[in-house]
């Protein structure tokens, strides 16, 4: 997932931006879902699932789209920025809307460890100093407050390294697949069931520890109406632009993972760069260089977009939404917000501790927190009448919200009881921030309102 450049668009309405045309929020939902997972989980997906995570890609993608389809609808009636947030607020208040801005502002906070821990990863492989044990702990942590140094002086550069990563990102993931399909064995594709699967229940278990991880391939998808505001039309672009990126990104993702088997067969287990590797074992080192310099350049691209827009995000809740503490607003004379830099940074380097796979069990799970509220926002709207579709209307009924409920909910079969306790930590964290700082000043204002002599 890389939620940089949509995130970054989410800035102080001081700044006004040329809105964003359908085609302008379609490559940047693309962007949005395909980050370091790409190039990184394929060998984790036929791991867990062997040839049959090819059809648990498929199901995860027509699962996430119904999910896609509840955000499509809410997108619909709303042209407000924000997205999960912002439904959660106007559908149950003002405590769920700050629960849900509280864990979007950690799933950036999430989104940076994972891509500077998946930085780490990918040079393992080529520069072996990587691997002493200091500079595995070290490397997360200077990078991301180096970031924070860069994020000091403002903005300024987020959009050009962004697109730049874009580019490399997509450019790299079209030079493996036109070159790869040339290498594909079909005979890697059979047994299509893991031989380790000697029941029903077995193939059920290998399907769920493939769909967890798939499932956070995709879950940049929510982001795309984040900044809604800076877009055109929103009510009617947002849900088309989710129908094709979702689209675009099965196919994608399809295809990348077919040709990273076909070329390795089980022996793409044994890489931790099964696509750079794919490449070397078929082209040669200079394609590996290739992929490897377009793996480096967009990871660290996500990693420097994401450092910005975070703490932008938590800036512009605590300012213009009044949902978190307002002393995350405080900016300096760079107008960058320092106090949002200072706790997001330390918060993601917290974080660099844990694996790559483990950062991804965390992001899902923030994922299902979101999406849970959004989903029942759909339905009570529809019950409701509240908040008119306008372009878009989700149609069956309660049919579709009630599957991605129940998709959502299966989630929480393969969660692992740390990253589940990490989330009841944020939670009653919250929950005390919330009471203490949010709603008491909440409470006082009403007071000095009601009383304006006082």
């Amino acid at each position: 997932m890389a939620a940089g450049e949509i995130q970054t668009s989410l800035v102080s309405k001081k700044q006004p931006q040329k809105k964003l045309s359908f085609f302008s929020i379609y490559f940047l939902g693309i962007n949005a879902i395909v980050g370091s997972g790409a190039f990184l989980l394929p060998q984790q997906i036929y791991k867990d699932s062997g040839v049959m995570s090819i059809f648990v890609l498929l199901m995860a993608a027509i699962t996430v789209s119904m999910v896609a389809l509840c955000y499509a609808d809410l997108s619909s009636r709303f042209s407000g920025s924000g997205a999960a947030w912002l439904y959660s607020y106007n559908a149950f208040g003002k405590f769920t809307g700050f629960q849900i801005g509280l864990f979007s502002w950690f799933l950036g906070c999430l989104t940076l460890s994972a891509e500077v821990v998946a930085l780490l990863r990918t040079l393992k492989p080529i520069v072996p100093a990587m691997n002493n044990r200091v500079i595995e702990v070290l490397f997360p942590i200077g990078l991301i407050i180096l970031l924070a140094i860069i994020n000091y002086f403002g903005t300024g550069m987020v959009k050009w390294v962004d697109n730049i990563s874009s580019a490399f990102k997509i450019i790299t993931l079209v030079f493996f697949l036109v070159i790869g399909v040339f290498f594909v064995h079909t005979h890697y594709f059979s047994p299509f069931i893991p031989a380790s699967a000697k029941s029903a229940g077995d193939v059920m278990k290998d399907f769920g520890a493939g769909f967890s991880v798939v499932f956070y391939m995709f879950t940049g998808f929510s982001f795309i109406p984040v900044a809604a505001a800076q877009m055109d039309n929103p009510e009617k672009n947002i849900p088309k632009a989710l129908i094709l990126v979702m689209s675009s990104v099965t196919i994608i993702y399809v295809l990348v993972q077919a040709i990273a088997i076909g070329i390795l067969g089980p022996k793409i287990t044994e890489y931790t760069l099964p696509i750079a590797q794919a490449m070397q074992s078929t082209v040669g080192s200079w394609a590996y260089s290739i992929v490897i310099v377009g793996m480096i350049v967009s990871i660290f691209g996500v990693a420097f977009a994401v450092s910005f827009s975070t703490p932008t995000l938590a800036a512009s809740l605590a300012d213009e939404h009044h949902l978190l503490p307002s002393a995350l607003a405080k900016t300096n004379k760079y107008g960058a917000p320092i106090v949002a830099v200072v706790v997001s940074s330390l918060i993601s380097m917290a974080m660099t501790s844990f694996s790559y796979i483990f950062l991804v069990a965390c992001i899902v799970i923030v994922s299902f927190i979101q999406y849970v509220p959004s989903i029942l926002a759909v339905m009570k709207f529809k019950h409701t009448k509240q908040y008119p579709n306008n372009g878009f209307s989700l149609k069956g009924g309660y049919t579709i919200p009630i599957i991605a409920l129940i998709i959502s909910l299966y989630l929480l079969t393969n969660i692992q009881m740390m990253a589940l306790l990490i989330m009841i930590v944020v939670f009653v964290l919250g929950t005390i921030v919330y009471f203490v700082t949010i709603k008491d000043k909440e409470e006082s204002a009403s007071v000095r309102k009601q009383n304006p002599l006082n």
